[in-house]
């Protein structure tokens, strides 16, 4: 009898895993994508998945679907590790009735989320899904109402990874905007609140799925997305190299790798990575690689707001967040873009117990009428609130320019900074010195008899009393001024100094984010 019972069950398993069948499986890879379970096993580590409410049945009697058999509801729910990790994961099933979301199946991904939060361990969930099922009405808007609840709840508290591995439309794309990280596949994934049809239809528009919602589009336009893959198998792996460097939680610190790169590494090319001319670019990606442990880092959108790069790395093992301005892009400056990016990865790496880096070469915010009409003023308001709010340690060092606010929002002293170092090129003043030039010496250079030599004698002036760092040395906003070779050995020496800092803000509901 038992024997009975045992094989009752093996069969339903096995039909539960056969989810939409051969034909529709088979589809799915012709299509460059795998299946919801091909997909977590190779997320987890092997042999390590463990699946819950495999059972669940949707309790729709509308249009037809009391007849409608829908294997594990559409999609795929457990736990298991990651590189020894406990992670919880959910992969919605497109072989499944395209992988819909009705009320059970938004139930199933609740109570992953809910079990994340109770356990205090990430979340990776795996969208590949046709959007709401419309038999289900209600029921099925319902879910996804229930699903966003649970991501504000859990945002802050425990990481949650997002990937777009096929459609994510409509009222679906919700829930990966609402947590931390969005991992996208080149021409499979797509992300939009409205389709290609819908928007024809109202606006006369035409416009394709991938160039309205497709990886790049997101990446590199919309900043919607973080990550970019060129196939399935890609993703997988960068989203495992990203698990490295987080924590499981907010009471946590990510975990510490052992590294043979020498923590007194001196580097004398740093020395000279620097032009003299201060108007000449040069590529900070490359003063990272030197800086960091094993020239190693992963980029947060790379392709978004390239003027400010985002990066995690380690120092001596320990994971850090890196903000740093890019003067290969605008020079550097501070835009619209660039200050919703930098100010997003700060709190996530405050939410996180992630130590902060700024690496400061910044002329000034972008001037022009696009970004005062654009808001400049509330998105770059958003960098001083983060690095405001921040308690975690953050260390600035000023590689060249520094000027004006834009000097203050790339974390100064008087933002909260527990140390500024200063490269001896470095030139913190209001704002360059040709135009303080232009405002301080102007009747000077009016009245000269030759005014073109004048400006310069004066500009020269400018740079020689001011726009060097010893200024800000001598008032204490720069705690040392060092020789760039020993950078590494110096940071990771003040990290190190501020692994036990303690600091708590006023108690208050939430502040005000000047969104």
């Amino acid at each position: 009898m038992a024997i009975d019972k045992i094989n009752d069950l093996r069969s339903r398993l096995e039909k539960i895993h056969a989810a939409g069948g051969e034909k529709r499986i088979e589809k799915q890879h012709k299509s460059g994508k795998m299946t919801a379970r091909e997909r977590i096993n190779m997320l987890m580590d092997a042999d390590s998945f463990v699946e819950i409410d495999a059972f669940i049945k949707h309790r729709c009697t509308e249009f037809g679907m009391e007849k409608e058999v829908t294997p594990a509801e559409g999609v795929v729910t457990g736990y298991g590790t990651v590189n020894g990790r406990l992670v919880y994961v959910y992969a919605q099933d497109f072989t499944v009735s395209g992988g819909s979301l009705g009320e059970m199946h938004a139930k199933k991904i609740c109570k992953i989320l809910d079990l994340a939060i109770k356990m205090g361990a990430p979340v990776v969930g795996i969208n590949d899904s046709g959007g709401a099922r419309i038999q289900e009405g209600v029921d099925a808007l319902s879910g996804y109402g229930n699903i966003f609840l649970r991501n504000t709840m859990a945002s802050g508290v425990i990481p949650q990874i997002s990937v777009i591995m096929g459609p994510c439309a409509g009222g679906a794309v919700y829930s990966p905007a609402l947590t931390d990280f969005i991992f996208m596949v080149e021409k499979t994934s797509q992300m939009f609140i409205t389709g290609p049809q819908v928007i024809k239809a109202v606006t006369g528009e035409e416009v394709s799925a991938e160039e309205l919602g497709g990886a790049m589009t997101h990446n590199a336009t919309s900043g919607v997305a973080h990550f970019m893959s060129s196939n399935e198998t890609e993703c997988i792996q960068e989203i495992k190299t990203l698990l490295s460097y987080l924590p499981s939680n907010n009471m946590e610190t990510a975990p510490i790798f052992d590294t043979q790169d020498s923590m007194n590494r001196i580097e004398e090319a740093l020395n000279t990575i620097v032009p003299d001319n201060p108007n000449k670019a040069y590529d900070m990606k490359e003063v990272i690689k030197i800086i960091v442990d094993d020239g190693e880092f992963m980029e947060v959108q790379p392709y978004y707001a390239q003027n400010i790069i985002t990066c995690f790395a380690r120092l001596n093992g320990t994971s850090i967040g890196i903000i740093a301005n890019q003067p290969k892009v605008l020079a550097g400056c501070l835009d619209i873009n660039a200050s919703d990016k930098a100010g997003r990865f700060i709190r996530t790496c405050d939410a996180f117990n992630i130590p902060i880096l700024n690496l400061v070469d910044v002329p000034g915010f972008l001037p022009g009428t696009n970004q005062e009409y654009g808001g400049i003023i509330r998105h770059g308001a958003k960098m001083l609130y983060a690095y405001s709010e921040a308690t975690v340690p953050k260390i600035t060092m000023i590689v060249r320019k520094a000027y004006g606010g834009a000097y203050l929002a790339m974390c100064s002293k008087d933002l909260g900074a527990d140390m500024v170092f200063a490269w001896p090129q470095a030139e913190i003043a209001v704002m360059g010195p040709e135009g303080a030039a232009n405002i301080i010496f102007k009747k000077d250079i009016e009245t000269s008899d030759n005014p073109a030599q004048t400006r310069a004698e004066k500009i020269q002036d400018y740079k020689d009393r001011f726009a060097t760092p010893y200024i800000a040395a001598s008032r204490g906003f720069v705690d040392d001024v060092i020789e760039p070779a020993v950078t590494r050995q110096r940071l990771i020496s003040a990290f190190d100094m501020l692994a036990s800092k303690r600091e708590t803000r006023p108690s208050k509901k939430h502040g005000n984010l000047p969104v």
